[in-house]
Order: C-alpha cells, then sequence, then structure tokens
C-alpha cells in the first residue's frame, strides 16, 4: 500500500518524502505540474490539485496513508476522495496556532481549525503535527536582505521565537506515518531554544562567515517590509507576536526528541543547513 505525499516539493514535503523513502514505504507524490522539476528523484508523481476535487481520486488511488498540508478551500473534495480510496490515515501539517489563547479570534488559526475539523469528522485516523514558527520563514524576511545589503531590519532585534526546522516536522510526521500509537494524536511542537532575533542573525552571520549589521527600524517600516512577502493576515499575525514576545522568552519544546527519539535542531544547525540560501 502506497503513502500519498502532498507537497513533496515543499520545504516540509520534501523531507517527508525522503524519510518515507529511507523507511522503504513505497510513495506517491502530486503536484499540479508533476514534471516540474523538485520533486524527489525516482519518484512517482501525479497531477493533483487540492482545489480541484475531480483531480484527487486518481491520485489516492490505492493509498493506505496521506501526508497533507493545510488547505481549507479544498478539505471537503480530499475527505471525500481519501474515504472512497479507502485512505486509513492522515498526517496533516497544522499549526500551534489552533492552540494559543483566543485561537478562535485568530485568523490563521481559523484555516487551519477548518481541515482539521473536517478530517475530524472524516472516520479516517488522523495526526495532527501543529509547528510553531517555521525556521524557514526567516528566508523570506531576511534572505534578500543579508544576500544584496548584508543587513536584516526589525523593529523588534529582542523578540523571542524558537524557530523549527523542516526537518524536525517531517521526521515527526514520518514517525506517525510509518509507527502505531499515533492516531488521534495532536503533536504541538516548538524549537528546542528560544533565540532573540538579534541571536538569530549572529547564528546566520556564523554560518556564512560574515557579521550581518541589524537594522532597528520603525513599526511601519517593518510592517511594509513584511508586507512584500507575506498576505495582510500574516503581517498582522506576525506584528502581534513579535511585539508580545520582547519581554518574555518563547515556548519551546522537547515533543521531537520525545516522538522520534531524536533531539530537535537547534537555530543554529539549521542556519548551517541553508547557509548558501543567505550568501
Amino acid at each position: 500500500m502506497v503513502t500519498v505525499v502532498f507537497g513533496a516539493r515543499g520545504n516540509v514535503g520534501r523531507h517527508v518524502a525522503a524519510g518515507l523513502r529511507a523507511a522503504g514505504i513505497p510513495i506517491r507524490a502530486t503536484g499540479r505540474d508533476p514534471h516540474a522539476p523538485g520533486f524527489p528523484p525516482d519518484t512517482p508523481v501525479v497531477a493533483a490539485d487540492l482545489d480541484s476535487p475531480e483531480t484527487l481520486p486518481a491520485a489516492l488511488e490505492g493509498a493506505e496513508k496521506v501526508f497533507l498540508y493545510t488547505k481549507p478551500d479544498g478539505i471537503d473534495g480530499f475527505v471525500k476522495a481519501a474515504r472512497s480510496a479507502g485512505v486509513r490515515h492522515v498526517v496533516l501539517l497544522s499549526s500551534a496556532s489552533v492552540v494559543i489563547p483566543d485561537a478562535e479570534h485568530n485568523p490563521i488559526a481559523q484555516l487551519h481549525r477548518v481541515v482539521e475539523a473536517a478530517i475530524e469528522g472524516s472516520g479516517i485516523d488522523w495526526t495532527f503535527v501543529r509547528p510553531g514558527m517555521f525556521a524557514t520563514n526567516t528566508l523570506w524576511w531576511w534572505a534578500q536582505s543579508i544576500k544584496t545589503d548584508n543587513t536584516v531590519r526589525t523593529a523588534y532585534p529582542d523578540a523571542q521565537i524558537a524557530p523549527i526546522h523542516e526537518k524536525d516536522m517531517a521526521a515527526l510526521a514520518v514517525t506517525a506515518l510509518t509507527e502505531p500509537g499515533h492516531a488521534q494524536r495532536a503533536y504541538t511542537l516548538y524549537g528546542p531554544e528560544s533565540l532573540t532575533i538579534r541571536q538569530q542573525v549572529e547564528h546566520i552571520g556564523e554560518a556564512i562567515g560574515r557579521k550581518i549589521t541589524l537594522d532597528v527600524i520603525s513599526v511601519e517600516e517593518a510592517r511594509s517590509d513584511l508586507a512584500k512577502s507575506m498576505p495582510p493576515i500574516g503581517v498582522e499575525t506576525i506584528m502581534r507576536m513579535l511585539a508580545a514576545s520582547t519581554d518574555r522568552p518563547a515556548a519551546t519544546s522537547t515533543v521531537v526528541e520525545e516522538v522520534t527519539g531524536h533531539p530537535a535542531h537547534t537555530f543554529a544547525q539549521w542556519a548551517q543547513d541553508h547557509a548558501d540560501d543567505f550568501r
């Protein structure tokens, strides 16, 4: 029986695909364009789009398990196709936003809960991987300015975050897909250490071998910078989070090690893995 990996070209999905293959699990990757570059080598790829439910039955045919990312608009079509195909277990990449205080008023949390609720009501076994801040977000925010100006601009240099390596999210998902005992479980995970933005920039500088200038800017300028790479809903959520985290450590977790048996990656390790992205 095959495991279908949606988003197999993405930051997390590609590591899920690699982890499943390393475990000897037959996989099928999906993509809107199955001929696009970036899919795992020697992996069957089928055309599928969560926004186009008519593409899903063929992608899920014969599938026992699925790794899925959150896509509210397509979730009803996915559930229908998965049930028809006999899928037994879905591992969903969700968000820690669904468990924060006042989550019902958080638009990002609402989007993820729509998908979680649909899967919970499907009758299919599920596991929810709920990460906090992705370490890869710093690529959107800082990579270009580091490359061109050797500078990071921020309004909150002392805001604390516990960034998560995408490999750790994937490792937890692979464990849930390959080992028993994870059905109807939701794992909220954060990075293993709380770091200020200043410290994160220092780790990136160490990884690329040069000191990066930290430019403290106004809140309005920071909001405008974020808007270049994020929709308004994300900009306001991030700005509120940074403002609230200046005077307190970020939540950390040991979930990755507890579930997978391997310690989570530090941000310094993530920076080394992505050094070329900042050069």
